[in-house]
């Protein structure tokens, strides 16, 4: 594919009155990128992945279909001491990564991926191939997390790599409810946020079956840490020591060997496997996320474990903020979770093709947890993330849309951010060719978002 494809696609669409999907890796939780209920085109950009690193520059610029795994493996290739900050899936597609936000375990050291992209080619709804320079810094700050989509086709970024040391600290430990967890857990969510900014400690909560058939939770905590297994673990036993970790739990790897370890592959896989496409996991599933502010009690925490028990496959992860992300204004970029939050939390039911004719059972239990934790999370608005896509927050229909329609969720991904947008949105899309389900609107769209250009 090359750019002049893109512009004759989007010439293509408006010429036959058809809607433009674009799609990178895929992995959009609600499929927009591939599904929609009126006729359209889809734009697979996943071949658009040319990967230029210039460690001179210490910088790379990045097409949006090269998964995160193949910008990892490209600088690694490189540069030992060099890196950067974004999600810890290897297979997710740049695209949507960056134009969201894209957190990561290097976050609370160097911010979202978004807070690195420096320029960016993009065309817009009439064809015009644009830079930063050439459109403005209003656009430049909208499609760094307020979602590509919605504003043109990205077909490369210019981002800013970051500094890591030759070698890193890695260590997961897990911890029963029978040995504690909810004492634990009770206590991470009072330290994390407030840890060395080198250090990250993520949670996972996956229910498992013993051999007897009885469900039990454990509760794993895995760590990275920009320097030596011995900083690390002296680290942990001052500011958290109730987890317990051991000398012989902290492991020295490089950071491109971290990435690995992060993405589950713990048994001496050679870092080419970064360069798989291939999701780890094919499953139907259902995602939710919130922000938590204040600690979740130990009463709250025994009412999350009732509720997962009653559940049948599900995943919870706890990924810390704090630090660099206490630094950065909400408004610096449209990705406005920043000071204030401990860590984000998402949520997510996993069913088989199998199951699939009992889907709607697997997603009333993950909206029965989000509404018990309704009380332990943000609110006004009960924030959530863009990459966590979620369209029970609201959506535009196939009906009349405007301002305040798209508020209700557009509030809850941006916060005070989303009027920037809008206005973005109405000076350089106004005849709402770029939309989706939950696409930014332009100012009083008064007309059928879904058939009209």
């Amino acid at each position: 594919m090359v750019e002049s494809h893109i512009q004759a696609a989007i010439y293509c669409s408006k010429t036959y009155g058809l809607q433009l999907r674009v799609r990178s890796g895929g992995h959009d939780y609600e499929g927009l990128s591939f599904v929609a209920d009126s006729p359209f085109l889809m734009l697979d950009m996943s071949h658009f992945r040319q990967i230029d690193v210039n460690i001179e520059e210490n910088s790379a610029w990045v097409q949006p279909g090269a998964i995160l795994g193949e910008l990892y493996y490209k600088i690694a290739e490189k540069s030992k001491i060099h890196g950067f900050s974004a999600g810890l899936c290897p297979t997710i597609g740049v695209g949507g990564h960056f134009s969201g936000g894209g957190v990561g375990p290097m976050m609370r050291k160097y911010g979202v991926a978004a807070d690195h992209i420096v320029d960016v080619r993009m065309i817009d709804s009439e064809g015009r191939i644009l830079t930063r320079a050439s459109m403005g810094e209003n656009l430049f700050w909208a499609i760094r997390g307020g979602g590509g989509a919605s504003f043109g086709v990205i077909i490369a970024y210019k981002i800013n790599l970051v500094p890591v040391p030759p070698t890193v600290s890695v260590f997961s430990v897990s911890k029963t409810l029978e040995q504690g967890a909810s004492k634990v857990l009770y206590r991470y969510q009072e330290v994390v946020d407030k840890l060395d900014d080198d250090l990250f400690i993520r949670v996972s909560i996956v229910p498992t079956t013993d051999q007897s058939g009885n469900k039990t939770i454990p509760v794993a905590f895995s760590s990275l840490f920009l320097g030596s297994a011995k900083d690390h673990l002296s680290l942990i036993q001052t500011s958290f020591p109730e987890l317990g970790v051991q000398s012989k739990d902290c492991k020295e790897m490089s950071w491109i060997q971290s990435v690995l370890f992060f993405a589950g592959y713990r048994n001496g896989e050679s870092i080419d496997t970064l360069l798989d496409k291939t999701p780890q996991f094919r499953s139907y599933f259902k995602g939710k996320s919130d922000f938590v502010q204040a600690p979740i009690p130990e009463s709250g925490l025994e009412g999350l474990w009732k509720i997962l028990l009653e559940g049948d496959t599900s995943l919870i992860f706890f990924l810390p903020f704090g630090g660099k992300m206490n630094e950065i204004p909400e408004s610096a970029i449209p990705f406005p979770h920043r000071k204030g939050n401990i860590y984000n939390i998402q949520y997510i039911a996993m069913w088989t093709e199998k199951e699939n004719p009992q889907a709607e059972k697997h997603i009333a239990w993950v909206k029965k947890l989000y509404d018990y934790m309704a009380p332990y999370v943000s609110k006004n608005p009960r924030a959530t993330y863009l990459n966590y896509r979620d369209l029970d927050l609201g959506q535009n229909g196939n009906t009349k849309t405007n301002y305040s329609q798209a508020l209700v969720w557009g509030s809850k991904y941006f916060k005070n951010n989303f009027d920037r947008l809008v206005r973005v949105k109405t000076t350089v899309d106004p005849s709402n060719f770029f939309r989706n389900e939950q696409s930014i609107p332009p100012f009083k769209m008064e007309v059928d978002d879904f058939l009209v250009n």
